[in-house]
């Protein structure tokens, strides 16, 4: 595959995290394969930047842990196995289950409001399933579980989802085991639903059932 292929040229003023985050999503897409060397010379002739900035992207996706440095070797893409995947959805779930016990103790408009955006993206995750089009389910799946989170307004809870958020969609993009069954799909409306009206642990029940399932 021609690593630099899916890249869009960028200006020489684009930040090292401007350039990390059109990097992060080559690797969710499946531009840059797991296990794949990022050629750095190609990379930055496609994005049209000096090696400088690049370097210091791939810098901070490797402290991310979606790049792995290999000594006299170069960078490449980190590979995840069905262990990773486990690993995963466990951290998911103890971080989802903090933002939602949170959330389950906000005023109740509060909490309707989230609900309501929770709903809205689990309506578009159904049509998307519907519609056989599982690289729009995947998106939505963890758009649907950030907002939950980023619904806490808690910063650093956010900024620790987020690396597995994208561990997950490659996850999902590479590895067949990675998405549960079709029929998990409805629980996303059930959860929402929950998040407006439920006690946590009804919550904290239906999030262990769908982060469970893998």
């Amino acid at each position: 595959m021609n690593s630099g292929a899916a890249l869009s040229a960028m200006t020489r003023q684009s930040t090292p995290v401007k350039i990390a985050e059109q990097l992060r999503e080559r690797m969710i897409d499946g531009h840059f394969a797991p296990g794949q060397q990022i050629n750095e010379v190609l990379v930055a002739g496609q994005l049209n930047l000096s090696r400088g900035p690049l370097r210091e992207a791939l810098q901070r996706l490797s402290q991310e842990g979606l790049l792995v440095s290999r000594p006299n070797r170069g960078v490449f893409v980190v590979q995840l196995t069905k262990d990773d995947v486990d690993e995963i959805y466990r951290v998911r779930e103890i971080l989802e289950l903090g933002a939602a016990e949170i959330i389950a103790a906000q005023p109740a408009l509060q909490r309707r409001q989230t609900s309501r955006k929770l709903l809205e993206i689990a309506v578009k995750l159904a049509e998307a399933a519907e519609a056989d089009d599982w690289a729009q389910v995947f998106r939505l799946d963890l758009e649907f579980h950030t907002t939950l989170v980023a619904e806490s307004g808690k910063s650093r809870l956010l900024r620790a989802y987020t690396t597995l958020a994208t561990e997950s969609l490659m996850c999902m993009t590479n590895l067949d085991q990675a998405y549960p069954a079709l029929s998990s799909v409805s629980n996303h409306t059930v959860m929402a639903e929950l998040i407006a009206t439920g006690t946590f642990p009804e919550i904290r029940a239906a999030f262990h059932r769908h982060l469970s399932v893998q």
